[in-house]
């Protein structure tokens, strides 16, 4: 470990902390919910990893890495929802290249950055893609609670997913209700509670 770069890495580590402070702003457009940047990359990543499990071509842990930093910048510049898209870009690629200068392995995220923003490579393309059914999954939550508006949204979010894999996953996300992987109306575990019943019963694998 070279001189300062101790010190450099504990600014980092206090830095991307910031991001769990980040709103992203989309939501103010939306009208209801909330999320912090932290974790819409959290998600991004745990996403893009279940779409790398079914494209056996790709490399996880690229993909993971690159969902991991592509907004990692917004903690400089905040995020920036449609409209503030449409009238001007805040320098967000200056703001990594900054971040990158500031720790030792900055490269590796300026690469894995760079990449993520040409969307030539499939991981590129997945990330984008997971990044995207992100953002689908957290309308549908909001659809859920009754915001017309998110079903709109979603509809033009869905037409943005490039890939075979992430096409497929957009559809059945659409149709699937956000309490599925824990609530069965039909599950009369919830009507009397009987202990000799209480796990959750997944989907059938077939």
């Amino acid at each position: 470990m070279k001189k300062n770069e101790l010190g450099q890495t504990i600014d980092f580590i206090y830095e991307i902390g910031n991001l769990r402070k980040t709103p992203r702003s989309g939501f103010w457009l939306l009208g209801t919910g909330d999320q912090t940047v932290a974790e819409h990359l959290y998600r991004t990543a745990m996403i893009v990893y279940t779409l790398a499990h079914f494209t056996p071509e790709a490399n996880k842990e690229r993909c993971m890495f690159m969902a991991l930093v592509h907004d990692l910048a917004e903690g400089r510049t905040s995020d920036l929802n449609y409209v503030h898209q449409r009238y001007g870009r805040l320098a967000e690629s200056t703001a990594f290249d900054d971040l990158a200068a500031s720790v030792p392995f900055g490269h590796e995220m300026r690469d894995a950055f760079l990449e993520e923003q040409k969307r030539e490579t499939l991981e590129a393309k997945l990330v984008k893609d997971a990044d995207v059914l992100e953002w689908m999954a957290s309308l549908r939550e909001e659809e859920e609670k009754g915001n017309t508006k998110a079903k709109e949204w979603i509809i033009i979010a869905e037409k943005r997913l490039s890939t075979p894999i992430a096409k497929k996953f957009g559809k059945e996300l659409i149709k699937t209700s956000p309490d599925a992987w824990w609530f069965n109306k039909s599950d009369k575990w919830f009507v009397d509670r009987n202990e000799s019943d209480r796990s959750m019963k997944r989907r059938s694998k077939a």
